[in-house]
């Protein structure tokens, strides 16, 4: 059956007979039985050595509470990894299954799952598919002609997701956000998985590779495609992290880039243009995208340079050639002027800079980088905390304004003088700090809680004891972290609140920006082509430095390179979970 012939009927009203069989009203007035199932299989993006593709199944017979679709490639196609379905590949032959929440199939509805595959030679459309065994027509579509039956992201078809998106105050109100399909498989995949596999996540650009997508996975535009068949009619907002700046993170190796300190230019033409220039496509124009602009970058110019009992050379280096600054400038002035982008720094979190000469140095450097290379604070929308950090949200069992056994809490080992002891009220002091250098009163907090649960049978239940500062506040306190300095793969960890709009005064989100079950860094040296280097403090063996306090790092055993999946870490940030998982 030809391609033409096969959209028509898939996409004809139904008429129901007088024998109650379903009919499918043609051009010429004849009334033909309707197939017993349609299959739209689309190809979204084909790089020549792998592809992404959307599948819709629409079922005309009877009702069903599960369901399975079959087909068999001509070629070597693989399917490397899937969401919205259960796929396995034995040979050149698939089974795609529902998942547990997409099972019910009612008659004359339609269920959508996608996958990830790679091939060589030829990337054929499959000829024929079956449904529970029973076999469909098929529309055969690709990026440049989905079909009326199939609209794809170069025609968005009645729901029309290219239409401009309203600007907004909050983007995350009233709007969807993107489950990542890389990261909800592997969620899955692990026991218990299930129970947040469907949970939205940040997608790391930590690469210039990583735009086109690493190692067969997806790139910029699969998940900007992926983001539009999630979409449908209502508001959805996709969360991209910006992570490359030159000499990136200087006081930490395990995140160290692929960038040296003066490629400046390499970053600017080779990834941020890039960026640039597919948010801006007009096909995406009806996305909320969201950016989380450069990790672990400003604040060390304030904490880690000359002068500070943690200065490291390569510090002094980015802070004398001002690229940091330069960077950000640049990619807030570039992704600024793309009218559905919302802009958030990066903002560390309390126990790096919620010190007062911290807090506000910081607040200082960040209006440097806001209005350099172009840029105004008018490109900054928001600043984001806690950005794949562990610190909690908020402690109910003490604050910095008590005093016990006569001693202010802030002079308790654990909080050392801070002025905050938790992330909600840090943010929101800092956004008042932000504001007062020049950044607009309506700026908004994105607060990361992917991994500040601390729950368990660890978490205190009330107070510590009143005996000394020091047994008050580490008897009470949720972060069970061995010092407020640790950052890698800390034990002990469970995942936080669930992403959520507009929680609190000034926040606009709670969000999983750092994807939980991620590494933070490997637990020893491990070669590789990504420029990121093995740091001590993910060593649970180190007896620490300046930056912990000489204490021992907390980190668990057995991690892997920053950003692959560490499975022990994902099971224990489950059993950890606060709210608790159901």
């Amino acid at each position: 059956m030809s391609r033409s012939r096969t959209a028509m009927l898939a996409s004809l009203a139904l008429i129901a007979g007088a024998s109650g069989t379903a009919l499918a009203a043609v051009p010429d007035g004849t009334a033909l039985a309707a197939a017993p199932c349609t299959v739209a299989y689309a190809v979204q993006n084909d790089w020549g050595s792998g592809f992404t593709t959307d599948v819709t199944v629409t079922n005309n017979s009877a009702a069903k509470s599960s369901w399975s679709v079959k087909w068999t490639y001509a070629g070597n196609q693989r399917v490397t990894n899937g969401w919205n379905a259960k796929i396995t590949q034995a040979g050149a032959d698939v089974t795609a299954a529902n998942e547990s929440y997409n099972g019910t199939l009612p008659t004359g509805g339609s269920v959508g799952f996608g996958f990830q595959g790679s091939y060589s030679g030829t990337n054929a459309v499959p000829a024929a598919f079956t449904l529970d065994g029973v076999p469909c027509t098929v529309d055969g579509g690709g990026p440049t002609d989905p079909g009326p039956t199939d609209p794809g992201p170069t025609d968005p078809g009645p729901t029309d997701p290219g239409t401009p998106s309203t600007r907004v105050d909050n983007p995350y109100a009233g709007a969807k956000v993107y489950v990542n399909p890389e990261w909800s498989a592997r969620a899955a995949a692990e026991p218990g998985g299930s129970r947040v596999a469907n949970q939205p996540t940040g997608v790391w650009l930590d690469r210039i590779a990583a735009i086109n997508g690493v190692n067969g996975g997806m790139g910029l535009r699969a998940h900007l495609d992926e983001a539009l068949r999630q979409k449908g009619s209502g508001e959805l907002v996709v969360q991209l992290v910006i992570y490359n700046l030159p000499g990136r993170d200087c006081a930490a190796l395990a995140s160290n880039g692929e960038l040296g300190p003066t490629e400046l230019p390499k970053y600017k033409a080779q990834y941020i243009d890039p960026i640039a220039a597919i948010v801006g496509e007009s096909k995406y124009a009806g996305l909320r995208i969201v950016t989380t602009i450069e990790v672990d970058s400003l604040p060390n110019l304030v904490t880690n340079t000359s002068g500070k009992p943690t200065a490291t050379p390569q510090c002094d280096v980015m802070k004398a050639n001002g690229n940091y600054q330069k960077g950000i400038g640049y990619a807030l002035n570039k992704l600024g002027d793309v009218p559905n982008v919302y802009n958030y720094i990066d903002a560390a979190h309390h126990g790096w800079i919620g010190w007062d000469e911290n807090l506000t140095g910081s607040a200082t450097v960040m209006k440097e980088a806001a209005t350099s290379e172009g840029a105004t604070v008018a490109d900054v929308h928001g600043f984001i905390t806690n950005t794949a950090n562990y610190s909690a949200l908020k402690e109910n069992n003490f604050t910095v304004n008590d005093t016990v056994a006569g001693k202010s809490v802030r002079e308790a080992k654990w909080v050392e003088w801070n002025r905050y002891v938790d992330e909600l009220s840090f943010a929101q002091g800092l956004r008042t700090q932000l504001v007062s250098v020049g950044f607009s009163s309506g700026i908004g907090m994105l607060i990361d809680t992917s991994r500040n649960g601390w729950g368990g049978t660890a978490r205190p239940t009330g107070p510590g004891a009143t005996t000394s500062v020091d047994t008050y506040v580490d008897g009470g306190r949720y972060d069970r972290r061995i010092h407020i300095g640790n950052w890698c793969n800390q034990s002990g960890a469970g995942l936080g609140e669930r992403p959520q709009a507009a929680p609190a005064p000034g926040i606009d989100a709670y969000v999983w920006m750092k994807p939980p079950g991620e590494s933070d860094g490997s637990s020893t040296a491990v070669p590789n082509d990504e420029g990121k280097g093995f740091d001590r403090m993910c060593d649970p063996t180190y007896t620490g430095n300046a930056s912990n306090g000489n204490h021992l790092t907390g980190a668990l055993a057995g991690a892997p390179v920053s950003g692959h999946w560490f499975s022990a870490q994902f099971q224990q940030l489950m059993q950890n979970a606060y709210p608790p998982l159901t």
